[in-house]
């Protein structure tokens, strides 16, 4: 695996060791644009790797470093998500950049072929890392790497857990407003499996943008925000992952 070192000066020390490895598009119109900026001081971003669309590789950061990918996220109770994670941005137009049709931009086999790789041998070094999307930290501010993302195939490929569910019962339970003890019960369900969900009882906005972020990633043919049985039953399956996988 070759990878081309193009070093951004936006980086610090961490403070925390490394369990999260957060996958990112970077929502430009081309890969020399974002690496461009991951490597200009005044824009204060930057990430460990990019993966380009043909699979090429630039290491920004030393994995040692503390690269600015995350921004204000939550993880586990953790805000400093930065210091705790490696970042890898993979160059995809994403939602500000779709096709002329309208539809968002695939990442091509080679790319994520790519990510995988490089994504293992980070493991190899700093053993298994929780596999996070930009989303999952940051559902208020962010939606990448989308719906479009192939998040089944990375588990297959033994990266991230994939939840098996057989229901397809899309009837709602709860949605943005609903006050009832189950909505506590999800929001705790939410929080367990790492969200930075706030038990309230209400499913209020931040709840809503939370089960959207988890809906883009584990169910993104419909991405509501609202709590059907389907998606209670992947809050389920990734609760008890979580529970087994801390025993």
């Amino acid at each position: 695996m070759k990878i081309s070192q193009r070093p951004s000066p936006n980086f610090d020390d961490r403070t925390l060791p490394i369990t999260n490895l957060i996958l990112h598009y970077t929502g430009m119109k081309t890969g020399a644009e974002a690496l461009a900026r991951m490597c200009d001081p005044a824009a204060k971003v930057s990430a460990h790797y990019m993966v380009e669309e043909d699979g090429r590789i630039f290491q920004l950061v030393a994995e040692d470093k503390r690269a600015w990918h995350a921004g204000v996220s939550e993880w586990q109770g953790e805000t400093n998500i930065n210091s705790n994670s490696i970042g890898i941005e993979i160059v995809n137009g994403g939602h500000d950049w779709p096709l002329a049709e309208g539809r968002l931009p695939p990442f091509p086999d080679v790319q994520i072929n790519a990510v995988i790789a490089l994504s293992k041998a980070i493991f190899k070094r700093h053993g298994e890392l929780t596999v996070l999307g930009h989303s999952d930290i940051a559902p208020a501010r962010k939606i990448d790497p989308g719906e479009h993302f192939p998040w089944a195939g990375l588990a297959a490929a033994g990266l991230g857990y994939w939840p098996e569910v057989q229901s397809e019962d899309r009837r709602v339970l709860f949605e943005e407003g609903s006050r009832d003890r189950g909505v506590a019960i999800t929001q705790r369900g939410l929080a367990h499996i790492g969200y930075g969900a706030r038990v309230t009882g209400v499913m209020d906005d931040a709840t809503k943008l939370i089960i959207e972020a988890l809906q883009r990633r584990y169910r993104p043919d419909q991405i509501d925000g609202k709590v059907d049985i389907q998606t209670m039953d992947v809050i389920k399956a990734l609760t008890e992952h979580m529970s087994a996988r801390r025993s």
